[in-house]
């Protein structure tokens, strides 16, 4: 079936004018005019975390104003393509002007993806930690894939990842790992992964060959940065040190360099063993410790908001996205009701599509929680 050059171009048209006027370009090119200068100070990098996050916003933020800025010449540039390859019948140079559109289709998606990320922590890194829930050993492997997909994902993209901390399960797989990617608006892009995800498939660890279903837990915090302000008092943690232990349980340290601290008043248990210090390992779990604290504190603001609107139906669900490796190939997600019909591309980090939808989902679900409040 032909394309219909006209329509296509007047569609990218539209949505850039869409997106232009809601990216307020003129303070982008400020941010970047200060990430500049901040860069070019001579003692940037005395301080490596706030170097690499000054220089990484800053890449961010010159890469999505240049997309915005050339958007125009590159719209007007396939426009007259088309026009020259049609008036010359030049059938190879409308197959090349197609590919073109779809291409800049793809990057008008992801930019306009970019827009509504716009909430208060959805340009800070991320920090995701699996954890393995019903399914025995078969659960413990899917809690090992799924952070694995994460760190793929990451990795395709250039993304720094550290692995902060991780349990290794007695079999296979881990209890739980911890993960933190540090990319601008990694937790407003990753924090659609946050819910259960459930695994069907023929158990490799079952003798007879038998199809199970397990399940694994995702959280998605973001990393708190030092203008957050998020008191503990000492006198509320409990710290242990231990021995940090590789698979099946082996100690990988001889010193009591793992730390687990709990929150009391909440018990909230955060454990670090992956630096190779006590200290490090401390200051390591005292950081991802305010950043679980913090999102604990969004989240009772976000129900005292939704106490005083009234009962607004907004939730995740139990089961937000189910991978199916037997009796047939699919990867869905319950929320979007997006799939994929290969398991181990999306194993293996293809998870955009997913995430994209599940941004697009939750900016309706925010709209529909927003109309219902003013009308209650």
């Amino acid at each position: 079936m032909a394309i219909d050059f006209s329509s296509e171009i007047a569609a990218l048209k539209q949505t850039y004018a869409s997106i232009r006027d809601v990216s307020d370009i003129d303070q982008l090119r400020s941010e970047v005019a200060e990430l500049t200068e901040a860069a070019a100070a001579p003692d940037l990098w005395d301080n490596p975390d706030e170097a690499q996050q000054v220089t990484s916003k800053l890449s961010h933020r010159q890469g999505h104003l240049e997309k915005l800025e050339k958007f125009d010449s590159r719209i007007e540039d396939v426009e007259l393509l088309v026009s020259m390859a049609e008036d010359e019948d030049d059938a190879d140079t409308l197959a090349e002007a197609e590919d073109e559109i779809g291409k800049l289709r793809r990057e008008l998606d992801s930019l306009e993806i970019a827009t509504l990320l716009s909430g208060e922590y959805d340009e800070r890194a991320a920090v995701i930690t699996v954890r393995s829930g019903a399914g025995g050993d078969d659960a413990t492997d899917f809690a090992q894939t799924l952070t694995r997909m994460y760190i793929r994902w990451a990795e395709s993209k250039d993304y720094s990842v550290q692995e902060l901390d991780t349990s290794y399960a007695e079999g296979a797989g881990v209890k739980s790992a911890t993960i933190q990617i540090n990319a601008p608006y990694a937790y407003g892009t990753l924090s659609v992964e946050a819910g259960t995800h459930r695994l069907v498939r023929i158990s490799p660890f079952d003798s007879n060959a038998r199809r199970h279903t397990s399940f694994a837990a995702v959280e998605v915090i973001p990393l708190i940065e030092a203008t957050d302000h998020i008191e503990i008092d000492e006198n509320d943690l409990r710290i242990d040190v231990y021995r940090s232990s590789g698979p099946g349980g082996q100690s990988v340290n001889t010193t009591d360099s793992a730390v687990r601290i709990t929150h009391v008043p909440t018990g909230t248990v955060v454990s670090m063993q992956n630096e190779k210090s006590q200290i490090q390992n401390r200051a390591a779990a005292m950081r991802v410790l305010q950043s679980r604290l913090l999102q604990l504190k969004h989240e009772e603001e976000e129900r005292e908001k939704k106490n005083l609107a009234g009962d607004i139906k907004a939730s995740w669900g139990d089961q937000m996205r189910s991978y199916v490796t037997h009796p047939y190939q699919m990867v869905k997600d319950l929320r979007t009701g997006h799939e994929e019909s290969n398991p181990p591309a999306v194993f293996d980090g293809d998870i955009d599509a997913f995430l994209e939808a599940g941004i697009r989902w939750r900016k309706e679900q925010q709209k529909a929680a927003e109309a219902e409040a003013e009308l209650a």
